[in-house]
């Protein structure tokens, strides 16, 4: 298990130039970097691993970037261009080590509406249908994909570790696991312990947030309890800061950050990664 930082703390849209940022997240005692990819065009994946060999960390993950125009569920245009995305930035992803793509690959982030149950019925099949042929491009790749319950003001898909399992379980690709968010959970899950649980084998990635989207361990989130319940499961995936503030507008924007949750970017970092050594006895 590695202790990474997504760096949308830091930065939108990351670039070649972001890796300036490396050799920080290293000196604060991070071991892995979580870099979304919100245009392939951005990054020189091999430029990008090289930086992060350099500052002795490693690419853990890439987070994909579902905007109105990559919804598998949306328009046939939008249909096919998340496709593209997808099978995009898993390319990528192997470029960068073999890193995990992570995030709520199934719809655009926002659509939020509610629909009858034949229509979400015909949505999902449509999202089985194009997961299916994207973890098959991931499996070949050796790329695993994890798949991110959303909360019910971000996504009307799916909220649950329950609904996302039985998405993995329709796809039913070896390719295609669970990627589970403290925050997220918070809002949506009764028992964040019994979720994990749920999860098993098939958990591949988890984003350690704060119930205000600030500072893991700064908060009401039974932190102990989820540490025993990974160890349980024996957890060996990455565990990720991924809290915002209003330092990066255009993130706080998409997360709803409208006051400022903690005393600034860096606090929330090194904090963090300090919470997250004890909890994990790291």
């Amino acid at each position: 298990m590695k202790l990474g930082i997504n760096t949308f703390l830091f930065t939108s849209p990351f670039t070649d130039k972001s890796t300036t940022l490396f050799p920080q997240f290293k000196k604060w005692g991070f071991e892995s970097v979580e870099i979304p990819i919100e245009d392939p065009s951005h990054i020189t994946p091999a430029h990008v691993r090289s930086e992060l060999e350099r500052a002795g960390l490693v690419c853990g993950s890439v987070c994909a970037c579902m905007g109105p125009d990559r919804d598998l569920r949306g328009t046939p245009e939008a249909q096919e261009t998340g496709k593209t995305y997808l099978k995009a930035i898993i390319d990528q992803a192997k470029q960068l080590g073999g890193a995990t793509v992570v995030g709520p690959v199934y719809s655009a982030v926002g659509r939020a509406d509610a629909v009858e149950p034949k229509e979400y019925q015909k949505q999902w099949k449509t999202v089985v249908k194009h997961l299916k042929e994207i973890a098959r491009h991931a499996q070949q790749q050796g790329i695993t994909i994890a798949l991110e319950p959303l909360n019910r003001f971000e996504t009307d898909f799916i909220n649950t570790a329950q609904q996302g399992l039985k998405m993995i379980a329709d796809v039913a690709s070896p390719a295609l696991k669970l990627h589970l968010d403290t925050f997220h959970m918070n809002i949506e899950e009764k028992d964040q312990a019994k979720a994990i649980k749920k999860a098993g084998n098939l958990l591949a990635h988890l984003h350690a947030c704060g119930s205000d989207r600030g500072t893991p361990g700064g908060d009401h989130i039974a932190w102990p309890e989820i540490v025993k319940a990974l160890r349980s499961i024996k957890y060996d995936g990455d565990v990720v800061i991924e809290s915002f503030t209003t330092d990066v507008k255009v993130i706080a924007r998409a997360a709803a950050i409208w006051r400022q949750i903690e005393p600034s970017n860096q606090d929330i970092a090194i904090k963090g990664v300090k919470f997250l050594k004890k909890a994990f006895a790291r």
